[in-house]
């Protein structure tokens, strides 16, 4: 989903008043204003109003967590390689996301929300998207679809409940989790190694 620029200011400023303000208490005009633009343009542009712009949101800040870590994944040796890279990746963004920091710290219920019951189909269908043709060539489509599924759902757990017996932001200790519980169950449909 590609924004113009004006939608695209509206989103940063949507994103900006969360910030300030927290995501209940954000009106239409506080958005509007701080885009600068009017409300009926803001409508115009997102027609539901708030619901349809903070989805448009969620998809657009998807979208660049997602190409960031598709860029970050260029040049893995191998399978292991590509899947270690994209959970260490994956976890050190979300970790130092200061946007999220700030969402789950004064709209917790939300933010959870948002990352698990309400958001997990769309990050997994956003990641799918992104991530699937990354690993078509180990796996068939569906298999790739599947373990697209499992990596995602995978560090958005680690990430909202640190274990002291895993931390998918290491390599080493990512590393001994794949190799453990991930490469076993993919590895009777791997294609190449």
């Amino acid at each position: 989903m590609s924004f113009d620029t004006a939608e695209a200011r509206v989103l940063d400023a949507a994103k900006s008043c969360c910030e300030r303000w927290g995501i209940a208490k954000v009106t239409i005009e506080d958005i509007a204003n701080a885009a600068g633009v009017s409300r009926a343009t803001l409508y115009r542009m997102f027609p539901g109003g708030k619901d349809v712009l903070y989805e448009a949101l969620r998809v657009r800040e998807l979208e660049d967590f997602f190409t960031r870590l598709s860029a970050h994944l260029d040049g893995a040796s191998d399978f292991e390689d590509l899947l270690v890279r994209c959970i260490v990746h994956a976890t050190h963004e979300l970790r130092s996301d200061q946007h999220l920091s700030l969402m789950l710290a004064s709209e917790p219920g939300e933010t959870l929300g948002q990352l698990t019951v309400e958001g997990v189909p769309r990050i997994i269908r956003v990641a799918t998207v992104f991530l699937v043709p990354l690993v078509d060539g180990y796996l068939s489509r569906r298999d790739a679809a599947r373990l697209v599924e499992l990596v995602a759902r995978l560090v958005i757990s680690y990430f909202l409940a640190p274990s002291d017996h895993v931390d998918l932001g290491d390599h080493d200790s990512a590393r001994t989790f794949i190799q453990t519980f991930i490469l076993p169950a993919f590895q009777p449909s791997l294609t190449r190694s």
